[in-house]
């Protein structure tokens, strides 16, 4: 009885497939870069540009003035929890409402982003999700 190895573990088998493997990436961004014209870009005229960074600017006082707004409301929750540190389901409650509170602000301003960048047709811009608040004891 013979032991045969496989045909893939002869060495110049595995050396020509390493070197394919190496130059197949290189061939394939030179295909990518031959096969499409670059973009045409357009300068954009001086009345549009304007009314762009206005929008953004609105934009970034709406987002500025939601943020105040939730430091404000997260003031007034801090202070309403005080009284009912040593309830926890009052705490609970405030907790969840609070919660429930930050996921309306994040849904307005992502609502808000959303709306510009389709009127601006602009990629899509998340923002990132404020840390949770530290759970008190209970």
């Amino acid at each position: 009885m013979t032991i045969t190895r496989p045909a893939w573990h002869s060495p110049l088998l595995r050396t020509l497939l390493a070197g394919v493997l190496a130059i197949a990436p290189l061939g394939a961004a030179c295909a990518w870069q031959q096969s499409g014209a670059q973009p045409v870009i357009r300068p954009v005229p001086p009345s549009v540009r304007f009314q762009q960074d206005a929008q953004q600017q609105q934009v970034r006082d709406e987002l500025q003035k939601s943020q105040l707004q939730q430091q404000l409301r997260q003031s007034v929750s801090d202070n309403a929890k005080r009284p009912a540190a040593n309830d926890a389901r009052a705490q609970r409650q405030l907790d969840q409402a609070d919660q429930a509170q930050r996921d309306r602000d994040r849904a307005r301003q992502q609502d808000l982003l959303d709306r510009e960048r389709d009127a601006a047709n602009l990629p899509r811009v998340i923002p990132p999700a404020p840390p949770a608040p530290e759970q008190s004891g209970g």
